[in-house]
């Protein structure tokens, strides 16, 4: 039987480990286990969906997840009008602040569109020395 995801509403425990897992491999230099990089970006996505609830934007971090948040108009059929997406690496760079929003859209680390697709007011979401 596959594992179980976790469930978007419960933090996996694991994410606070993973996620200092991730980032000591990219401080070393190193690439980051793939467990640790999925773990890391779910759980980093799955908090700002819960500190910031709603369905304005949805921020996908493909294959790992992508989830709806920020108060405001409820969108509810077809493409969401504010779509964030980016790579895990990058997603995990933004979300501890060790990449700054307007670097990872300079870059084309990030693509968004839409009116209310940015995220500067909501980031960093954890800081993990």
């Amino acid at each position: 039987m596959p594992p179980r995801r976790p469930d978007p509403r419960r933090p996996d425990p694991r994410g606070p480990d993973s996620v200092a897992a991730v980032l000591r491999a990219l401080d070393a230099g190193t690439d980051p286990a793939a467990d640790d990089r999925r773990t890391a970006a779910r759980y980093l996505l799955y908090a700002l969906a819960a500190r910031h609830p709603g369905r304005v934007l949805e921020v996908r971090v493909p294959p790992v997840a992508a989830v709806q948040c920020l108060p405001g108009p409820v969108h509810t059929r077809g493409t969401p009008p504010n779509v964030i997406e980016t790579d895990p690496l990058t997603w995990i760079r933004l979300a501890t602040g060790r990449l700054g929003w307007a670097d990872a859209i300079g870059s084309g680390a990030v693509h968004a569109s839409g009116p209310r697709a940015d995220l500067t007011a909501y980031l960093p979401i954890a800081r993990i020395d």
